[in-house]
């Protein structure tokens, strides 16, 4: 046979072979791509579900809150006196000792072991006391101090939302509106922060803040927070701070050991509300306090003072408040500061609040109408 012929015949299995070999390896890498191509498309799907802000809790809000001085505390703690005369027996023997101090309770015990018995006479009836004289002769001045002696106990309401004024500055001067709101569904609870300046169909900046979480007995644990903001003609950006058990992730990705009590940018406006609620003494000028607070991009002990009390004009009228400030301390750059006036006239609500970045850029909100609630 032909050596060329010989050669031709062997080199076409191996051609066979390598075009296998060829497909083979063409089938494997359009499958890899094909498997590459819907792994990132599902990716993408969780990204843009993770991206997404939670779910407003929708509330009806039925009736609005009224200006109201908190019940105090010495009239509901304090049992009403007892009257001093209970018969005509004790009146006699109490009438001239006056100038002593006070009868011990056991004190007539030894008069009736000491004195015969009279007669049996009709009993005196007491005097009736009026509970409102007991109310008002105990009840403090109408006056921030005053109203800040409230009952201790504290109930959660249902749902709260308060507005806003936003006035401020950054990069210009800005107005816009805000809102705080409160929702409880059984034990958990969410927070909703809303800022928006400039025109409301075309805002220049806003900014939702959520909080959701458990109710316990020390006020609000944060499972999660999370913030979206938006500048006009710029991508949104969002971020979330996420609470474990033992740790906290922050938004910048960096994990710390979770603090007692921390709270989040958002949970701390309320969990300070139940905070002066449950403990009005708090609420006292000198007073200072910790409050763990957990940041988007920090975690830290913040220090607040019981600065003053101030009496502020606003739209729903004048408010005895208490001045709540932040001690500044040395900040990271760019970090923000807040300041909260509560009013105990209006369940301890904040009434205003001043957030500051330096002197030339902060925003300050300033209570715009009557809180509405859904509830008690």
């Amino acid at each position: 046979m032909d050596l060329g012929l010989s050669r031709g015949l062997a080199a076409g299995p191996a051609r066979r072979r390598v075009a296998a070999f060829v497909a083979l390896v063409a089938a494997v890498a359009v499958f890899h791509a094909w498997l590459t191509a819907t792994l990132a498309e599902r990716m993408a799907e969780v990204d843009a579900a993770a991206a997404r802000m939670p779910a407003r809790v929708e509330v009806a809000y039925v009736k609005t809150l009224e200006i109201e001085a908190p019940q105090p505390l010495a009239a509901v703690v304090a049992p009403p006196p007892r009257p001093r005369v209970a018969s005509r027996r004790v009146a006699k023997r109490v009438e001239p000792a006056a100038s002593a101090p006070a009868v011990e309770e056991k004190a007539p015990e030894r008069v009736a072991a000491a004195a015969p018995e009279p007669e049996p006479a009709a009993p005196v009836a007491p005097a009736p006391v009026d509970p409102a004289s007991v109310v008002a002769d105990a009840a403090p001045p109408a006056s921030a101090s005053g109203a800040a002696s409230a009952v201790e106990g504290f109930v959660w309401p249902k749902a709260t939302r308060v507005s806003y004024l936003l006035t401020g500055n950054w990069r210009g001067e800005l107005n816009g509106r805000a809102e705080v709101e409160w929702i409880k569904i059984d034990d958990r609870y969410q927070v909703n922060v809303d800022l928006s300046a400039g025109p409301e169909f075309a805002p220049l900046l806003a900014r939702r803040m959520t909080s959701e979480g458990r109710i316990v007995e020390g006020g609000l644990s944060p499972d999660r927070y999370d913030e979206e903001t938006k500048v006009m003609m710029r991508d949104s950006r969002r971020v979330s701070v996420v609470f474990a058990p033992d740790s906290v992730t922050l938004g910048n990705g960096q994990q710390r050991d979770r603090l007692p009590g921390v709270q989040d940018t958002a949970s701390q406006f309320i969990q300070f509300t139940w905070m002066f609620g449950a403990h009005p003494e708090k609420l006292r000028v000198g007073n200072s306090f910790e409050l763990p607070l957990a940041l988007p991009r920090s975690m830290n002990t913040w220090t607040y003072d019981v600065a003053e009390e101030e009496l502020l004009h606003t739209a729903v009228g004048p408010l005895n408040t208490f001045h709540l400030k932040p001690r500044r301390g040395t900040r990271r750059p760019g970090e923000w500061t807040v300041d909260m006036w509560f009013a105990p006239e209006l369940r301890y609500l904040p009434v205003r609040v001043h957030i500051e970045q330096d002197t030339g850029t902060y925003v300050d909100l300033l209570i715009a109408r009557k809180p509405e609630i859904a509830g008690p």
